[in-house]
């Protein structure tokens, strides 16, 4: 290996990180920028305010609330960077397993610029807030396999049918569960600006849907744990899943007896990032093996 790209297979670990958590960070601040109201601070797209492309002095929207959506727009730019170190360090590495991963950050950082434009746009439709929400879990899936991946090349591994099944239905119902979700979000209060447009949908029910998917996907959990064939180190990611869950239910549900405050809800949404990265790894680590102990 030239020193070129020993460097570039070093540079891969801090990369994948960095660019793990700034997708998280980016779910986490576009949460703050709903719950303060702030989702029309900058009111016109890809400028903040007409003429300029920063906050500007004296502009209606209010300074703080220019400045918090402001603010999660830089995020973006920050993750471009990270992606480009990412996409150099994999092709100088050699790592072609790893191409369409770096590649696809890339292009779906530009696919959520689209999706924030569209939102503001459409002055925070609540279909095009959860898209824009459910792309970023799309990329943060990505970025775990990037970063799971970092070291060692893995290989499809021919899994048993009973846990391929079970992590199937694992990783398709966490997902569903964070869709119900955003359902729960464009029923309620906090929709970004006092003026936005809600589902026509009750928020209690929104709720109960949101709820049952999380008993049935704990049930299924349980499920797969127990199973004769799930893999003792499928069965620990599992334990960190189902703990990280319970975690997150419980705050759910106080975060809803007490009206759905905000600190309690940007909790739960930087919660719903780990659960999906804990969920990818579960359906990680039955799909794909590293090659030095694939047998």
């Amino acid at each position: 290996m030239s020193k070129s790209a020993d460097l570039a297979t070093r540079v891969l670990s801090p990369a994948t990180a960095i660019l793990l958590f700034l997708q998280g960070a980016l779910v986490v601040t576009g949460g703050a920028v709903r719950l303060t109201g702030s989702g029309l601070g900058c009111p016109t797209w890809p400028q903040c305010t007409p003429g300029s492309y920063v906050p500007v002095a004296g502009q209606i929207q209010g300074q703080v609330h220019a400045w918090i959506e402001f603010g999660n727009r830089l995020i973006t730019f920050v993750l471009v960077i990270a992606a480009l170190l990412t996409l150099i360090a994999v092709l100088r590495s050699g790592r072609r397993d790893l191409r369409i991963l770096a590649v696809g950050q890339f292009l779906g950082i530009f696919g959520q610029g689209v999706l924030g434009g569209i939102t503001v746009l459409t002055h925070l439709n609540p279909i095009s807030v959860a898209s824009h929400f459910l792309l970023s879990i799309i990329l943060i899936a990505a970025a775990t396999s990037l970063f799971t991946r970092r070291h060692t090349p893995a290989i499809k591994k021919l899994s048993e049918l009973a846990p391929d099944i079970f992590s199937r239905a694992h990783v398709s119902l966490s997902a569903l569960v964070l869709v119900f979700g955003t359902v729960v979000t464009g029923s309620g209060p906090h929709a970004g600006d006092i003026n936005a447009p809600r589902l026509h949908i009750k928020i209690q029910t929104a709720a109960l849907i949101h709820g049952s998917a999380v008993v049935l996907l704990l049930l299924l959990t349980l499920a797969f744990y127990l199973s004769k064939q799930t893999s003792p180190a499928t069965k620990k990611l599992l334990t960190i899943f189902a703990l990280i869950s319970l975690a997150q239910g419980l705050i759910g549900l106080i975060q809803y007896l007490q009206g759905v405050p905000e600190l309690l809800v940007a909790t739960h949404l930087a919660g719903s990032t780990l659960v999906w990265i804990a969920a990818w790894r579960v359906w990680l680590s039955v799909q794909r093996e590293e090659m030095g102990h694939a047998k």
